[in-house]
């Protein structure tokens, strides 16, 4: 089972009924099968869109919000509203793609430290590095974003993780 399969299952399993994305390649994989489990995929303009959107549908709904977007400028694009919805108190996933797990910090493309820029704004945050680290990350993002005082957070999934090996 591919790290996509794995997201859209544990998003299922929780409720979660729509993704807020603005599609890339890095996270496809996490779209095809969320769609394919039944999970709404709303496309926005906009990564900023994305987040904003996941945020008010959370208010609204009282589940967590997920916005799925794709590495570097895609995840730099949602930070507005990721602090957004810390001050606000409201329980969000970012799902943000990321260059392979063996190509980072090498200058493949949109391969930025989202870590270091995401995790002052965040609850909690996750780089999973292998794929079985992927669902318990899931998990557990899902769990830290209700639990307490409700806020984001964000789980990065490096691109080889989210895919079949064969691809």
């Amino acid at each position: 089972m591919n790290g996509g399969r794995q997201v859209a299952t544990i998003l299922k399993a929780h409720n979660i009924d729509c993704i807020f994305t603005l599609c890339g390649g890095h996270i496809s994989s996490i779209l095809v099968e969320s769609k394919r489990v039944g999970i709404k995929i709303i496309d926005v303009r906009h990564e900023a869109n994305a987040a904003f959107s996941a945020d008010a549908y959370s208010r609204l709904s009282g589940k967590v919000g997920v916005a799925a977007v794709t590495a570097g400028p895609g995840v730099t694009n949602t930070l507005t509203a990721v602090k957004n919805a810390q001050l606000a108190q409201s329980p969000l996933l970012i799902l943000g793609g990321a260059t392979a797990t063996m190509l980072r910090g090498r200058g493949s493309l949109q391969d930025i430290d989202q870590m270091e820029l995401i995790e002052p704004h965040v609850k909690w945050a996750a780089r999973p590095n292998r794929l079985k680290e992927v669902a318990p990350a899931i998990q557990k993002a899902l769990k830290i974003a209700q639990e307490g005082v409700p806020g984001p957070v964000f789980v990065e999934l490096a691109v080889d993780l989210l895919y079949d090996e064969s691809i």
